[in-house]
């Protein structure tokens, strides 16, 4: 990765931080996958965009409705609990 690779990530995770109220290190805890049957949803001023077989990864488990995740193209939000799947 190169040095201008790395900062851009770096300032995400921060605009990350800040707009979520994150503290601490971000850990991914497991990968989930988006439910194949689900319709493609946009996302909101929170809500992460959903794509039918999606691989996200969970970053924490928020309450019984949402899981805050992070997509390939290291976006945040929230995305409902039940169009995720185990993989």
């Amino acid at each position: 990765m190169t040095l201008k690779a790395c900062k851009k990530e770096e300032k995400m995770d921060r605009g990350f931080q800040k707009k979520f109220k994150f503290e601490g290190s971000i850990k991914v805890l497991t990968q989930m996958m988006v439910d194949p049957a689900a319709t493609e949803k946009r996302g909101g001023a929170k809500n992460l965009p959903l794509r039918p077989g999606e691989i996200l990864d969970v970053i924490q488990f928020t309450n019984r409705e949402q899981i805050l995740c992070r997509n390939s193209q290291r976006r945040y939000g929230y995305v409902p609990r039940a169009v995720m799947l185990p993989l």
